[in-house]
């Protein structure tokens, strides 16, 4: 990083041509070409998509172990799967859309479009950027791995002690899933760092707090969340890593342990997660709202206020997982009007919403009907959110089907509704072309009845007393037509979803070519071409408002910053509250370095299944790693 460039400028001109310098800044900023060259990418544009493209396929491969599942439970007594595999299929499931697919995938769409819609060329570390990304690819690749190895755990994603002690679960499944866990988090928590120093210092000129996106804010209060709730996991995953390795007894209650202090442990991380999940979200349905619409969102402090509320209480909610473990009447009373509460700063977002729509001319492309399903579907399961915050009601239904109803409403419902409408929004602009309009919301429409058909039936079974876990049942039960129509429903649900697949590859190879700004927004992200330029920006922007695209498309005037220099990465730095141009920062070049780095720690982690002197060796390896990764090369600057 350097001081202030004398020679910066920031102008404003009615015309922004390409400067000549841009030939020369492509090929600065150009990722090597070639296998070879994969594997030392640090641009955020190709990070970014590599992350969301990998928590889609383990998406895909989480679905149809959920499928083997209600192919399972599609009658009485089945056995198309044995109890031990049925319990191994169910934790890889879980455990894969939490760690594998969910939090990733919205950090990867953050990687992607924060430094375009703050208006920088790049994240503020890229080498780390690149680093955590190949710690989540080799620990998530490990993981689904173990499924096929006969090494898969079988306790569920949330591995309660004592079934996931030595003495109940004997084989490498539960030191596989807690590895795992510490290891995948650690990819988490490099996102989270490089997400918030990114947002406070790589904003362009004039990009103050109160004019940043709503989907940066939702992206910065995500980043804070993982930073104060991965810890937790990580704490308990690697408590009970040293319960199985070396005879600890953290959560050993005949040796003064404690198993509920793996809930808290877990549970402090895990209900936080959800909201992990849910906030970027809503800043993607916020950004479809105000372009499909074409007005400002009404009520943007607000709005910005519910986020970062949502973000806060979500740490005061984990207990009402733990309604029937005997705590206190006062404290379960306490955490019960948390949970209710929080229902009110996503009431404000979604009558913000409303407010924004009523008497709008609405533009009903396949991101909006996405979004309009998120309504109906999230708004569903917040209902019943409200239920099972209730410790009287919670206490009926805990541990049944109702419980596994209401997540996934919430869940399906407030994570991939929006992220498959920012599929079809943000795909012209990761890809130049434009996905099949028709295909969309016959997608949309599908998923929408097929998400329905499969989960609406499970809330009357788990009020008719169907616990959740199990793997077959009786037919005196009488749960046998829903669990036939729930399994129907899933297959209509994988149809859905099949049809967004089929039409990415088509469009990939048959799409029709994207405008710049096919959808006319307002954010940054759309002020370069599609896909972006390797730089993002042959100049970067000087804003004055929150949809400046918006207004350069009136007046004609574009606020430009002038004076960086073109042979090395170079991208500006502002304050924290009002963005002030600060300094320069040069950012490294591509190296392979990070991957090595994550080899090493990869081997450093999963070698504590087995010993722990591998902890030893890898912690030396990755030492080495690190030094040629910070190494400067001959007459490199460095940063």
């Amino acid at each position: 990083m350097t001081d202030l460039d004398p020679a910066l400028d920031l102008r404003r001109s009615r015309h922004d041509p390409v400067p000549e310098h841009l030939a020369e800044l492509e090929r600065t900023w150009l990722s090597p070409p070639g296998f070879l060259g994969w594997f030392t990418h640090v641009n955020h544009t190709s990070i970014g998509l590599r992350f969301l493209i990998t928590s889609l396929v383990f998406f895909m491969l989480a679905g149809l172990l959920g499928l083997a599942m209600r192919m399972q439970l599609l009658s009485p007594l089945n056995g198309f799967l044995d109890p031990d595999t049925y319990n191994q299929v169910m934790t890889v499931h879980g455990t894969a859309m939490m760690f594998l697919f969910a939090i990733p995938a919205m950090e990867g769409i953050g990687i992607y479009l924060v430094p375009l819609m703050v208006g920088a060329r790049d994240m503020a570390f890229p080498r780390l950027n690149a680093f955590g990304y190949y710690v989540y690819l080799i620990g998530g690749t490990t993981f689904f791995a173990s499924l096929f190895l006969g090494l898969a755990p079988d306790a569920g994603w949330f591995n309660y002690v004592p079934l996931s002690n030595r003495d109940y679960s004997e084989g490498y499944g539960i030191d596989v899933w807690t590895t795992m866990i510490t290891f995948i988090e650690v990819s988490a928590l490099t996102a989270a760092v490089e997400l918030i120093v990114t947002i406070f210092k790589l904003r362009v000129p004039g990009m103050s707090l109160h004019r940043m996106p709503i989907f940066v804010w939702a992206i910065l209060v995500m980043a804070f969340m993982i930073l104060f709730a991965m810890p937790s996991v990580i704490v308990a995953s690697a408590f009970l890593m040293m319960d199985r390795l070396v005879e600890t007894q953290f959560f050993v209650a005949e040796m003064g342990g404690s198993p509920l202090l793996w809930q808290h442990l877990f549970w402090f991380f895990g209900h936080p997660e959800v909201y992990i999940i849910l906030v970027p979200a809503l800043g993607i349905v916020t950004t479809i709202v105000v372009t499909f619409t074409q007005r400002p969102v009404f009520g943007y402090t607000a709005l910005v206020l519910a986020i970062v509320g949502i973000g806060m209480v979500s740490f005061g909610l984990w207990v009402h997982h733990m309604y029937t473990t005997g705590l206190p009447l006062l404290g379960r009373s306490f955490f019960q009007a948390a949970s209710a509460m929080i229902a009110i700063a996503s009431g404000v977002q979604i009558f913000s919403w409303i407010a924004t729509l009523w008497g709008a001319r609405i533009r009903f492309a396949t991101p909006m009907w996405f979004v309009l399903g998120f309504f109906g579907v999230f708004i569903a399961g917040g209902l019943t959110g409200v239920m099972v915050a209730s410790v009287p009601f919670d206490r009926q239904v805990h541990d049944t089907y109702f419980v596994v109803a209401h997540f996934h409403y919430v869940l399906v419902g407030g994570a991939v509704f929006p992220l498959f409408a920012g599929l079809y929004y943000w795909f012209p602009k990761a890809t130049g072309r434009l996905l099949h309009e028709g295909l969309g919301k016959w997608s949309c429409a599908i998923i929408f009845a097929g998400f329905n058909v499969t989960f609406f039936p499970m809330h009357q079974l788990g009020l008719e007393g169907m616990p959740r876990r199990v793997y077959t049942y009786l037919p005196e039960m009488d749960w046998t037509f829903l669990n036939q129509l729930s399994s129907i429903g899933s297959l209509i649900l994988a149809a859905g979803f099949a049809l967004t697949l089929w039409n990415v590859i088509r469009s990939l190879r048959h799409g029709a070519d994207s405008p710049p700004n096919p959808w006319h927004a307002p954010t940054l992200d759309w002020a370069t071409t599609s896909p972006p330029l390797n730089c993002n920006f042959a100049r970067q922007a000087v804003v004055e408002s929150r949809h400046p695209v918006w207004d350069w498309s009136r007046d004609g005037k574009r606020g430009v910053v002038d004076g960086l220099r073109s042979d090395r990465r170079e991208t500006v730095v502002t304050t924290l509250l009002d963005a002030r141009p600060q300094s320069v920062q040069i950012l490294p070049k591509p190296t392979p370095w990070p991957f090595f780095s994550a080899v090493i720690a990869s081997i450093c982690f999963f070698g504590l299944i087995f010993s722990p002197w591998f902890y030893v060796a890898g912690v030396f390896g990755t030492f080495v790693t690190f030094v040629f990764w910070f190494l400067p090369r001959k007459r490199e600057e460095v940063v």
